[in-house]
């Protein structure tokens, strides 16, 4: 969390990108998680020069503003966040930021019929949307749409690149669907470190169970891990996966516990959740990710 006197700062010395004509100059472009920066990077395309302030393993519930974003900020003509809480705390700075510079929840173009709203997370709606790649479409149009409202005399071009995206995502959202189908159907549940496949589950037909709930900032205790190490055992689920952007240590203490009852599971491998690989990698881009996380968890639950 940024101290009051930087959001202060922020809020005073922002630059003025509303009423700039960008027709002429790269458009500075800050995004919050990997997978808006490389979404926006696809839809601007050499328009655009995007910075990621969360990089590969960081978590976004618990990211806390450095100095040098305050400066990325600062300079930023146009700010993509997630929306729905998940950047936390961080969400008061982009409200403030929003009077001197355009300042995008790329949620709120998502119908909310389509969103989640657990019991359990009091009423809020799960931020978790990019493991429903049909939402991402949405995600995709809304970035179009800003990107192209700051910069009209590209709009063509905008529209153009979101066109090929967006025939991307759906074709990954058909390849992901035949994908789970394919798991033996007592076998599609997933279990992870904390519930962010929700949308996921939900989407793709699979029984999603989190250790600790959609925020990272709740913690599970040792009944928590008992509960879901007892229906584990009893379910005979062959494996259970860990996340890049969440400790280990939480996952591999359910698979002891699963163990101190008798049976076993395996650790299936490691799922990209809040997070998206290191750059240059498949698992660098919001395509890549998702096919790597489909690929892992059918292999693990498939017994292949």
């Amino acid at each position: 969390m940024l101290a009051l006197p930087l959001i202060a700062v922020l809020a005073a010395c922002g630059n003025d990108a509303q009423s700039g004509d960008l027709s002429d100059r790269t458009i500075n472009v800050v995004a919050t998680t990997g997978m808006i920066a490389d979404t926006v990077a696809n839809v601007g395309g050499d328009r655009v020069d995007v910075e990621g302030l969360m990089g590969p393993g960081v978590d976004p519930h618990l990211y806390k503003a450095s100095a040098s974003d305050v400066s990325k900020l600062d300079d930023a003509d146009v700010i993509f966040y997630n929306g729905l809480e998940l950047e936390g705390r961080m969400t008061d700075i982009f409200v403030r930021l929003a009077s001197s510079k355009p300042t995008v929840a790329v949620t709120e173009g998502i119908d909310p019929e389509f969103l989640r709203e657990p019991p359990e997370f009091a009423g809020k709606f799960d931020p978790h949307v990019w493991f429903d790649v049909s939402l991402w479409v949405s995600v995709t149009r809304s970035i179009e749409q800003k990107l192209s409202e700051m910069d009209p005399g590209s709009a063509e071009a905008y529209k153009a690149n979101a066109d090929v995206y967006v025939a991307e995502l759906e074709e990954l959202d058909g390849w992901v669907e035949e994908q789970i189908a394919s798991i033996p159907e007592q076998a599609r549940v997933l279990i992870t470190a904390h519930d962010a496949f929700g949308y996921f589950g939900a989407r793709y037909g699979m029984d999603v169970r989190g250790l600790q709930g959609i925020s990272t900032q709740s913690e599970a205790g040792l009944a928590d891990v008992q509960d879901l190490a007892q229906f584990i055992a009893d379910q005979d689920i062959p494996a259970i996966f860990i996340e890049s952007s969440v400790n280990e240590n939480t996952i591999d203490a359910v698979r002891q516990a699963v163990q101190a009852k008798g049976k076993d599971v395996e650790i299936g491998g490691q799922l990209f959740s809040d997070a998206m690989g290191e750059a240059g990698t498949e698992e660098g881009t919001y395509l890549g990710m998702v096919r790597h996380n489909v690929t892992t968890i059918v292999a693990a639950l498939s017994g292949q």
